[in-house]
């Protein structure tokens, strides 16, 4: 079973300053063959569009894991975790 996992940001994206929010996601170290973002600056522009996307692709399991920015500029997932059905 394929897994996909939707990365939501939320918060002040802007703390990231120069950082790239692909590469933040990427050293959350997620376990899964594909992982999209959503969020108002980069990626999908909702949960569905990134469903979507991760359902074309052949993943029959979807987690949506919610992600804010830190102070120190960081993403940090926030321990909420959602299974999305299709």
């Amino acid at each position: 079973m394929k897994t996909g996992v939707i990365v939501y940001v939320v918060g002040s994206e802007n703390r990231l300053e120069g950082s790239d929010l692909t590469e933040a996601v990427k050293r959350l170290n997620i376990d899964a063959e594909r992982v999209e973002i959503v969020s108002s600056s980069s990626g999908h522009f909702d949960v569905m569009d990134a469903w979507w996307a991760l359902t074309t692709k052949g993943m029959s399991r979807i987690v949506c894991l919610i992600a804010e920015v830190s102070r120190n500029a960081r993403l940090r997932l926030t321990g909420r975790e959602l299974r999305l059905c299709g």
